[in-house]
Formats: C-alpha cells, sequence, structure tokens
C-alpha cells in the first residue's frame, strides 16, 4: 500500500493507493465460494466491495479503492447517457463481501451469471482491484492480448505511457 497526500488549498486528503498484480487459478465451489489468495486478503482487509467488471468479468475492490472511485464518479456528468449506464454497471451489481476463516467470498448468483462462471476462475491482480475471470474466457482474452501486445505498446507510446 503507497500513501500520499494531496494537499489543495487548507484541506488535506489523503490519497491512498494499492497495487494488485499476478495471476493466480482457483475453482469455484458448489456454494458460489472462491478463495482469494492471502497475497491479495492482506490488502483487501476484513471485507471488499464485490461487482460487475468490464469484459465480463468480476471486479473485487479494496473499501477505500471503491470510496474514492464512487466519489470520482459522483463528479460526472449524469446527462450523458455512456456515464449514466457505467454507473449503474458498477454500483447496481456492487455488494461488500466478507472473507470466511478460508479466505473464501460468496459470489452471489447475479455476479456469476454476469461473468459466466465456471468451475476454474481465475483472480488477476490488475493496479487498484482483483478481477476474477472464468478460467476459459481469460485463457482466450490473454491469448488475444498478448498476439496484440505490440500495437497496444505502440499505443501506449503515443501517449507517452511507455
Amino acid at each position: 500500500m503507497i500513501a500520499r497526500r494531496k494537499i489543495t488549498g487548507k484541506t488535506e486528503r489523503k490519497v491512498i493507493f494499492i497495487m494488485f498484480i499476478g495471476e493466480y487459478t482457483h475453482n469455484l465451489d458448489a456454494k458460489r465460494r472462491i478463495a482469494i489468495p492471502a497475497k491479495f486478503r492482506k490488502e483487501l482487509g476484513e471485507s471488499a466491495v464485490l461487482t460487475r467488471g468490464l469484459d465480463n468479468c468480476l471486479f473485487i475492490f479494496p473499501k477505500i479503492q471503491w470510496e474514492q472511485l464512487a466519489e470520482k464518479l459522483s463528479f460526472l456528468p449524469i446527462g450523458q447517457q455512456g456515464t449514466r449506464a457505467f454507473i449503474r454497471l458498477l454500483m447496481s451489481g456492487a455488494v461488500e463481501v466478507e472473507f470466511d476463516v478460508l479466505g473464501r467470498i460468496l459470489i452471489p448468483d447475479y455476479l456469476k451469471k454476469y461473468a459466466d462462471l465456471k468451475k476454474g476462475v481465475v483472480v488477476t491482480g490488475v493496479l487498484n482491484r482483483l478481477e476474477i475471470w472464468d478460467e476459459e474466457k481469460w485463457n482466450g482474452y490473454r491469448a488475444n492480448l498478448e498476439k496484440n501486445s505490440d500495437s497496444i505498446a505502440e499505443k501506449l507510446g503515443e501517449l507517452g505511457m511507455i
């Protein structure tokens, strides 16, 4: 966890940045529970926020990151259809999840269906969040990403990112 302070005027605001990295394969049990790797649970704390993600995966945010995202979303113009749709996607699907003694979370049925999760699932660390993917979908997505990595890197280079 990296803590940074952003000072604006007379108010001081603490911005927390948590970075998740890595990829782990697990099984979804018959009760829709999945084990979250201990490495990730340490940063998530006792509970986290699970919601619909993009590309038909699920996002898990630490509470502090979720609150920061929600604050940013609250300032977006709701007069734009795309903005409303994105906020609805994230917020209406959100649920607070707690870890059991084995480090598992329960995935609600509507989120399991959204991500089309079967038995094999992949938990990936992606900067400020985790993503939960159906293993087969993740493998296809990752293969496509790897195949196109040169063109993606070129676009990021044009933006000055690499």
